[in-house]
């Protein structure tokens, strides 16, 4: 009952920041929001069940590290840290204004942030250098990596792949926002990336497939995750890109689309309704 009780508050944790998300988009008439989307419950997964880290202390000593490879999607990262506490409401407001702190891409001078993203395909890099130097520190902090699946096709992914199985990094978890979108059509008719879970296994990595719409398959896969296994980890969440507004859903326009009124009042209202729903506040 307990675990039930878990699920269900993080479910709402995600409603809620699905709902920023819309609002801070909208605001800024700037972002990616269908992958953002796809993503949230990942994030909220990571944020309020997983990950070691304390938005009083954002550099503590021990740590867990979280990079958001994807980071034109920024913004859904932006809302999971307002909502965990790193950063302020009023800071958020600021998104999409002139000379905020907030930039279009991830940032280390936004508090919660551990390392700069934007160029698709170095954030694995990163993460395997970090998980290498805690290895070598003999750390115990786990390092985390949120990719896209359009991002697949840079090679450097693989190059960071085959490093991760030589090291045996085993404190180590990369993730593939699987939405089957990216920019221009899906990503099967620009770069084919299946058999996914074979090619991954292939490089030597510890791969779990898990549908990403449900918060409860993503916990079990999180919870289950062996940090002694001598491999790298991999997740495969197969997701809805725009998931959770159903006018965006599975829609290639919104991979950076920009709401109108009527399409932003459409929207709020079914978040609204979702968040009803929940009958009661809950807190994660």
């Amino acid at each position: 009952m307990k675990q039930k009780e878990e699920i269900r508050c993080l479910e709402y944790t995600a409603a809620k920041i699905r709902k920023r998300l819309l609002e801070i988009v909208y605001k800024a008439k700037a972002g990616h929001i269908g992958g953002g989307l796809s993503s949230l419950n990942m994030l909220t997964a990571l944020y309020f069940h997983t990950l070691n880290v304390n938005p009083k202390q954002p550099k503590m000593e021990g740590r867990d590290r979280f990079i958001m490879s994807k980071g034109h999607c920024v913004e859904a990262l932006y809302c999971a840290l307002e909502e965990k506490g790193f950063i302020t409401p009023e800071l958020l407001n600021t998104y999409g204004d002139y000379n905020s702190q907030l930039a279009g891409h991830p940032t280390v001078k936004v508090p919660g942030i551990e390392v700069n993203t934007g160029a698709l395909g170095h954030g694995l890099s990163t993460g395997v250098g970090l998980a290498i130097a805690a290895k070598m520190d003999k750390k115990s902090h786990k390092m985390f990596v949120l990719m896209g699946d359009g991002e697949q096709g840079e090679g450097s992914i693989y190059e960071a792949a085959m490093a991760a199985n030589q090291y045996k990094l085993d404190n180590l978890v990369a993730i593939i926002d699987r939405n089957g979108l990216q920019i221009s059509d899906t990503t099967e008719k620009v770069m084919s990336l299946e058999p996914m879970n074979e090619r991954w296994s292939a490089f030597g990595w510890d791969v779990t497939e898990v549908n990403g719409d449900d918060m409860s398959s993503i916990v079990a896969a999180l919870d289950h995750i062996d940090y002694n296994n001598g491999q790298p980890h991999l997740i495969i969440s197969r997701t809805t890109k725009g998931e959770g507004i159903s006018l965006m859903e599975n829609t290639l326009k919104w991979h950076h689309g920009i709401p109108t009124q009527e399409e932003y009042t459409q929207s709020m209202a079914e978040l609204d309704a979702h968040l009803a729903s929940f009958h009661q506040p809950l807190k994660p």
